[in-house]
């Protein structure tokens, strides 16, 4: 009989599945639970968006598009970008991906070699590291601290680059913590890296989910467009999670080698998709006015409920995600969160799912309504009020 265990990619098994999932396989069989743990707007698709889908279908839009994806939606991607952050870009350095997940995958696996490491910040996304290891490259984690705003620091990058640093991953709007990168915070970042060939990968698929300042990205400071690769999508702007599409923006040269990547691997995104992305660029822009805005409001209404039962918690600046501190209850954050949903059917995630940093922390995602934040406060309380 074959071993199939044995038959497998040793890579592959020795990387943890997603802490997130682990956690949610807990749900599965449970009913009635108040849930604040999944990264998905609740909103629906805005109708012109879908429209337009539909109306591509009606034109029997059916078939592949380029491998780079359409090319007026890739103009559209640079009129964007110009517009919304001031980005000069041209359709020549953008290439359309399944989803804000391939274009990681697939700028990670184009810019590293075996041995290169990869520096990633955390708290941040789960994949970053999986990936970096899947493409043989070497992890190297900077633990952000509290202190600091979970903010990455110029000399905590210094003190990490080696002759062997290849890639910086900067996961700015933060997913879990909130976390953002003001303009002068980027800069001292691009003082540590000119002079090297340290490239960037900049996560911005929360660059338009950000409170009270605009997100800047690295690309725009003196002399890191050259050296930056942003990846990002429709996902969470657009409310378009279920529609799987992203996209990168780079330097020609790279662009060029990931399309080849992406090639052999996709092909090409859903046509459908693209074409529904055309119109969320060109007439969207209110509908993320109006989600962020209400994303602000449940912003501070939960901010303010988590400090009320006495929770500590900074205000989060970006995103739709607040990380409380829970390490004061005398619990770890894996029990306090399997606690929680056991005895109060209120599901959060442990914050080590995001990396062994975040033990002491919970990320609570705010992207539902105010009346299941509340929901979800109420249970909270209880529970903590037992543990006081």
């Amino acid at each position: 009989m074959i071993d199939h265990e044995l038959m497998l990619s040793d890579t592959l098994k020795y990387i943890k599945p997603s802490g997130i999932r682990k956690f949610f396989d807990l749900l599965a069989d449970m009913g009635d639970v108040t849930a604040l743990t999944v990264g998905q707007p609740d909103f629906v698709t805005p109708w012109h968006i879908r429209e337009a889908a539909i109306q591509s279908l009606e034109r029997g839009h059916t078939y592949y598009t380029s491998n780079s994806g359409l090319p007026e939606l890739r103009a559209e991607i640079c009129s964007y970008m110009k517009r919304r952050f001031d980005l000069d870009y041209t359709p020549g350095e953008a290439l359309i991906t399944v989803g804000g997940s391939e274009a990681i995958d697939v700028a990670v696996r184009s810019l590293v070699n075996p041995g290169d490491e990869v520096i990633i910040p955390m708290p941040s996304f789960v994949c970053y590291e999986p990936i970096a290891r899947m493409a043989g490259a070497v992890p190297v984690i900077i633990n952000t601290k509290a202190e600091n705003g979970f903010k990455l620091t110029a000399n905590e990058l210094r003190a990490a680059i080696t002759p062997k640093t290849k890639l910086l991953v900067l996961p700015f709007p933060n997913n879990p913590t909130g976390a953002i990168l003001e303009r002068e915070e980027l800069q001292a970042i691009a003082e540590v890296l000119r002079g090297t060939n340290i490239a960037i990968l900049s996560d911005e698929i929360y660059a338009e989910l950000t409170y009270g300042k605009r997100h800047v990205s690295i690309a725009s400071i003196e002399g890191m467009r050259e050296r930056t690769i942003i990846a990002s999508g429709f996902s969470k702007a657009y409310a378009m999670t279920g529609w799987r599409l992203g996209y990168l923006l780079g330097p020609a040269p790279w662009i060029k080698q990931m399309t080849k990547l992406h090639q052999y691997a996709i092909m090409c995104a859903p046509t459908v998709s693209q074409f529904a992305a055309v119109e969320a660029l060109k007439n969207g822009d209110d509908d993320i006015a109006g989600m962020a805005a209400e994303y602000n409001r449940r912003r501070v209404f939960i901010t303010e409920g988590l400090r009320e039962i006495g929770i500590e918690v900074m205000e989060p600046q970006g995103a739709f995600y607040i990380y409380p501190y829970i390490g004061g209850f005398g619990l770890s954050s894996e029990e306090f969160c399997q606690r929680l949903l056991m005895e109060e059917k209120c599901a959060i995630v442990p914050g080590t799912a995001f990396g062994e940093c975040g033990e002491g922390y919970a990320r609570i995602s705010y992207a539902y309504s105010v009346r299941h934040i509340e929901e979800a406060l109420e249970k909270i309380k209880r529970f903590v009020d037992k543990l006081k």
